[in-house]
């Protein structure tokens, strides 16, 4: 009877344990923003032909190029929001360097 309960309560142990490294390989798999990036630059035609120091220059401005975007992207709605229309001096600056860290 003693080996019957150490057996299953072994046995559960295992079943926990391989779930989990179940769920670890899959949360493992999903790309992160970074790597959809390089891959996204990566996929360039301009990539695929250049060679050395010429394709690091193209990879690091691709990959910044989103940094900006999205940096012209927030300027814009924040200065866009009715507050920011309303505000002058340095009540302005506060309300847009808030809005921008948003």
């Amino acid at each position: 009877m003693k080996q019957l309960i150490s057996l299953t309560a072994l046995g559960l142990a295992l079943t926990l344990t391989l779930g989990a490294s179940v769920h670890a390989a899959e949360d493992a798999k999903a790309p992160t923003k970074q790597q959809s990036k390089m891959a996204t630059c990566n996929a360039d035609e301009k990539a695929k032909t250049l060679k050395g120091d010429e394709r690091k220059a193209f990879m690091k401005e691709c990959l910044s190029a989103n940094k900006q975007e999205k940096q012209q992207t927030k300027m814009k709605t924040c200065n866009a929001d009715e507050k920011a229309k309303t505000l002058k001096g340095d009540e302005r600056k506060a309300f847009m360097s808030e809005c921008l860290k948003g």
